[in-house]
């Protein structure tokens, strides 16, 4: 059932090459089962990007010019994609601007850089990938092995396994 909530709200997936398959692929379909509109947000609009696993999905927005004003949250994804966004400073900043915003950040596995690089780990409890764990702390941030965190808006998870958790916690958060 579609609840009518979710209908009015938009989701930014953010994509580069290699990202984790599962990590997009999930919230993907399982935001638009629940009703919401899902955008994939990648460097170049209309460019396929592959998963570490093969799977493509086909940026509706370029992150160049998406405007976080138009998002009600962004969802993070790991897998290699997020060494490959970190050179691209708009990642980053839209993360920032949607945290700033108090809007959902969900963030998974090796997705910690774009939080560190974004900048809103600082003081705040996180779970994340445990190779990344320096990193986060380094950022400011409270490290803790669990499967999934909620910390005000910001909502991780470590890997795979902890999806469904990961998700419910986000549906939670947008009040489906």
């Amino acid at each position: 059932m579609v609840k009518s909530a979710a209908k009015t709200k938009t989701i930014a997936i953010l994509v580069a090459q290699d990202f984790q398959d599962m990590e997009v692929m999930y919230p993907y379909y399982r935001f638009r089962e629940a009703g919401f509109h899902v955008e994939v947000l990648g460097v170049t609009k209309g460019e396929t990007y592959k998963g570490k696993y093969g799977y493509p999905v086909v940026a509706d927005v370029s992150i160049k010019v998406a405007k976080s004003a138009r998002y009600d949250a962004v969802i993070v994804p790991g897998g290699w994609a997020p060494d490959f966004m970190r050179r691209e400073p708009h990642f980053a900043k839209f993360v920032a601007e949607m945290n700033k915003a108090g809007k959902l950040v969900g963030s998974i596995c090796h997705g910690g850089w774009i939080c560190a690089s974004a900048d809103i780990l600082r003081g705040r409890t996180v779970t994340f990938f445990s190779a990344i764990r320096d990193d986060v702390v380094n950022a400011g941030a409270k490290f803790v092995d669990r499967e999934c965190v909620v910390d005000g808006n910001l909502i991780t998870a470590r890997k795979p396994d902890d999806i469904p958790a990961w998700t419910s916690a986000m549906l939670g958060f947008l009040g489906n």
